[in-house]
């Protein structure tokens, strides 16, 4: 990337949160609105977080439960789908359950996830266990399953063993699209948390939103912790994003991947 291009990269998107930050004040103060609260409040509100400790808390408290979850399902979905991908008969074998379970919405799992490990943080890491799972797996499967032949013959016919040419030709050919799922189940995962925090924890940034709304009608503290949300999505986005783009990794991507 050029040095004008990654300067675009950082001016950009800046400019355009500034733009939406000047009109987001001026609706409110254009309304008169005594509900929705202003940038200003919003910034006191998470300034309040932070003197009371409950900031960084709270933001540790998601980001380890997805950490447990997602890296759960990355451990048992990633290795499974190579395999699955690997031996057909036992993909045909296994299709039908996850295509089963896939459709499900980890949300309708809540009461049952609450029923098997009570109102505790078990309960919201089996969440985004189930929601990370089948990106991860489905990604995994489609990628070793999508190798061409030619790439398989090439490796055999210099030699190479079943272990030596899924380990030194296949995945590295299935990475790309294995990374994919990976990306695309870290941003399931952090919607999932949000979500089961407000009914299954007491803490947490989902919890933080429900509790601002119930104890008071804190709505600066509510939107607070949606701004919260998004960057740390953003963020956790970005950090998938270079990963991809590591040299190791990188084969099969186009630079300009967004």
């Amino acid at each position: 990337m050029t040095p004008r291009r990654r300067l675009e990269a950082i001016l950009l998107p800046a400019a355009t949160a500034a733009a939406l930050v000047v009109l987001w004040d001026a609706a409110v103060r254009w309304s008169g609105t005594s509900i929705f609260p202003s940038p200003d409040a919003v910034a006191r509100g998470i300034a309040e977080l932070a003197r009371k400790g409950l900031l960084l808390a709270y933001v540790r408290d998601s980001l380890l439960r997805v950490a447990a979850g997602y890296g759960a399902a990355l451990a048992i979905g990633a290795p499974l789908g190579i395999f699955l991908g690997w031996r057909p008969a036992a993909a045909r074998a296994a299709n039908p359950v996850i295509q089963f379970l896939r459709p499900i919405s980890p949300l309708a799992w809540i009461p049952v996830a609450i029923v098997l490990f009570g109102v505790k943080d078990m309960a919201a890491v089996f969440l985004i266990f189930l929601a990370s799972l089948f990106p991860i797996l489905v990604s995994a499967m489609n990628g070793v399953r999508g190798v061409p032949a030619m790439y398989r013959q090439a490796g055999a016919n210099f030699g190479l063993s079943r272990a030596s040419l899924l380990a030194r030709v296949v995945f590295p050919a299935a990475l790309p699209e294995i990374l994919t799922g990976l990306r695309i189940a870290l941003g399931v995962a952090w919607i999932v948390v949000v979500a089961a925090e407000m009914i299954a924890v007491n803490s947490g940034l989902g919890y933080l939103v429900i509790d601002s709304r119930n104890a008071g009608k804190r709505y600066d503290l509510v939107v607070a912790a949606m701004i919260l949300i998004g960057v740390i999505g953003l963020v956790l986005n970005l950090l998938v994003q270079q990963v991809s783009r590591l040299r190791a990794v990188r084969w099969g991507f186009r630079e300009e991947m967004s």
